[in-house]
């Protein structure tokens, strides 16, 4: 029998329809000093899709591939919008869980990606009280085996597309300060260089994107804007940071980042992520059956923040 209750899948959230996305934003934003118009700014992405994030809807479908794999109830709740992380843990509570595994929808160490999903469980169990379930959370898995394959298939139904075009791999960028105190950047370029040997290519490049922070506050480069226009080149675009395709991947890649390449007269065919691939599924149903150790104590901690003009503090899973 395993020795969890419940499933857990913790999240980033998004909005729903065109009333969710200000409040979203808001919860987003939330004891940060950021300018109203730049708020609005990055709204006009979600109008550009009905004000509906695709994340939700692949939680939904990740949730369902999983149920006849994992024998144990599967719980859902997000950092910023419904169902609420406290709201699900509160439920979990009232119905006898005890003792719940957490799998977050974000592969690589780094606050945003793991740490801080962490204190958002431990304020969740605060808020519900005596009683909460116990939750482990499960550790970034980037090198995992099954991860690997998942990605490598996606990337090799790419390049079936464009066998000539250089291999782009991108994720989001984050703050050097947050890059420099978390494994980050060296579970990337570990991941990258394992799919890139699997499908023969020496020849690749990791890049960034989706980066919102003040001027003055240095983030990981080169961004991929700013890549595409110098190499001008057909390119397979590897979006290997992100799990589903969800805003950043819809927006900034298959919106923004294609049309550079149209502007340049170049081709672009961008890779799927993960999603419900059956390797990731095999991945997280071996791993809620482990015996999970919280990361040590003030690893990933949280960056040096500056006034900030930007939305994203980073990756959002």
């Amino acid at each position: 029998m395993s020795q969890y209750d419940a499933l857990l899948i913790v999240s980033f959230g998004g909005p729903e329809k065109r009333e969710d996305v200000v409040p979203f934003l808001e919860n987003v934003l939330r004891g940060r000093n950021v300018p109203r118009e730049r708020m609005l700014e990055v709204a006009e992405h979600y109008y550009h899709f009905d004000g509906r994030s695709p994340i939700n809807d692949q939680n939904r479908a990740l949730i369902e591939a999983l149920r006849p794999v994992v024998k144990m109830p599967i719980y859902w709740g997000n950092r910023n919008w419904h169902p609420m992380l406290p709201e699900t843990v509160s439920r979990m509570k009232s119905d006898g869980i005890r003792r719940a595994v957490a799998f977050v929808t974000s592969a690589f160490g780094s606050y945003s990606g793991c740490r801080q999903y962490i204190e958002d469980i431990a304020r969740a169990q605060a808020e519900v009280g005596e009683g909460a379930p116990q939750i482990y959370k499960i550790r970034p898995f980037s090198e995992h085996p099954k991860f690997i394959e998942a990605m490598t298939d996606r990337v090799c139904a790419a390049l079936g597309e464009l066998p000539h075009g250089r291999l782009v791999f991108t994720a989001h960028s984050v703050p050097v300060s947050m890059a420099e105190s978390s494994p980050y950047v060296a579970e990337l370029e570990r991941a990258c260089a394992a799919v890139a040997k699997n499908v023969g290519r020496t020849d690749w490049k990791m890049v960034y994107q989706s980066r919102s922070g003040p001027p003055g506050q240095p983030w990981l480069e080169p961004d991929i804007s700013d890549y595409l226009g110098e190499i001008r080149s057909d390119v397979v675009v590897v979006p290997l940071g992100f799990l589903s395709d969800h805003m950043e991947v819809l927006y900034d890649l298959d919106t923004e980042a294609r049309a550079i390449c149209e502007q340049l007269g170049v081709k672009m065919v961008r890779a799927g992520t993960v999603g419900t691939h059956p390797a990731m599924i095999e991945m997280i149903a071996e791993l809620v059956e482990q015996e999970h150790t919280p990361c040590a104590e003030g690893c990933c901690p949280a960056p040096r923040r500056p006034v900030p003009s930007g939305l994203k503090a980073g990756p959002t899973g």
